[in-house]
């Protein structure tokens, strides 16, 4: 008889599984036991996957931390564009 070696799981699999064990108030026991998944192979996914706690303590996803950042990247080009002006206007009347 062949010894089998561990289950290997697809990316997506385990995005879904760790996004389910987030947003339901099931026990990760149950969760697990219905995706055919040790609790612990659980827990270590949802360890795995990089979140960030905003101020007020929310956890956010990959998703909404980009949309987060290219609204503060965007804020950031126009206060630069905005100093750039200030600046060459002020340079010019100092002459």
């Amino acid at each position: 008889m062949r010894k089998r070696g561990p289950k290997r799981f697809t990316e997506e699999f385990r995005r879904e599984a760790v996004r389910l064990a987030k947003e339901s108030d099931r026990p990760l026991k149950d969760l697990g036991q219905e995706l055919g998944i040790s609790v612990t192979t659980l827990r270590n996914w949802m360890a795995a996957v990089p979140t960030e706690k905003t101020s007020q303590g929310r956890v956010l996803s990959l998703e909404e931390q980009v949309r987060q950042l290219k609204r503060e990247n965007e804020r950031l080009r126009e206060e630069r564009e905005i100093l750039k002006k200030a600046t060459a206007f002020f340079a010019k009347g100092a002459r």
